[in-house]
C-alpha cells in the first residue's frame, strides 16, 4: 500500500509586500539580474531523482496595501510545495492548526492556506499530478 500522508516537499514561491512593487522588481531585474514578469520571477530548478521534470519556485512582490496575505499581519507569505495536500490538511485539522480557507483546484494546482504559530499566513500548492510548475 501506498503511503498518501501529506508532507511539503520544497518551496513553491515567496511573496511579499512592497509600498512600489513594480519599482521593488525593476531594481531587482536590474540589479540583482532576476528575470522578471508581470508576476515577478520563476526560479527553474529539476528533481534529483527526476532531471526532466522542472521544478519552479515563484519570487513576487505584491502592493503593500493587498488583502492577499490575509488574516496575517505580516508582509510575507511562503508557498510550500506538498504532496498529498488533502491528507495533510486532514492531519493539519486534526492537530489543530488554523485553516484559513478550503483546498481550491485550478489547471496550475491545488491551493490552501493556513496559519502557523506566530500568525504567518502559509500557502500549500500541490502542483497537476506528474508537475512540478505553476
Amino acid at each position: 500500500m501506498v503511503n498518501k500522508k501529506g508532507k511539503v516537499i520544497g518551496i513553491g514561491g515567496i511573496f511579499f509586500k512592497s509600498d512600489q512593487p513594480e519599482k521593488l522588481k525593476k531594481w531587482y531585474g536590474e540589479h540583482l539580474g532576476l528575470p522578471i514578469d508581470e508576476y515577478g520571477a520563476t526560479f527553474i530548478s529539476t528533481k534529483e531523482n527526476a532531471p526532466n521534470q522542472p521544478v519552479h519556485m515563484q519570487w513576487s512582490v505584491f502592493p503593500a496595501d493587498t488583502d492577499y496575505m490575509k488574516p496575517s499581519a505580516k508582509e510575507f507569505m511562503i508557498n510550500y510545495r506538498v504532496e498529498h495536500i488533502e491528507a495533510l490538511v486532514d492531519s493539519l485539522k486534526s492537530a489543530g492548526v488554523t485553516i484559513v480557507d478550503a483546498i481550491e483546484e485550478y489547471p496550475y494546482g491545488k491551493f490552501v492556506h493556513i496559519l502557523d504559530p506566530d500568525g504567518n499566513k502559509i500557502e500549500l500548492w500541490e502542483p497537476p499530478s506528474g508537475n512540478s510548475s505553476k
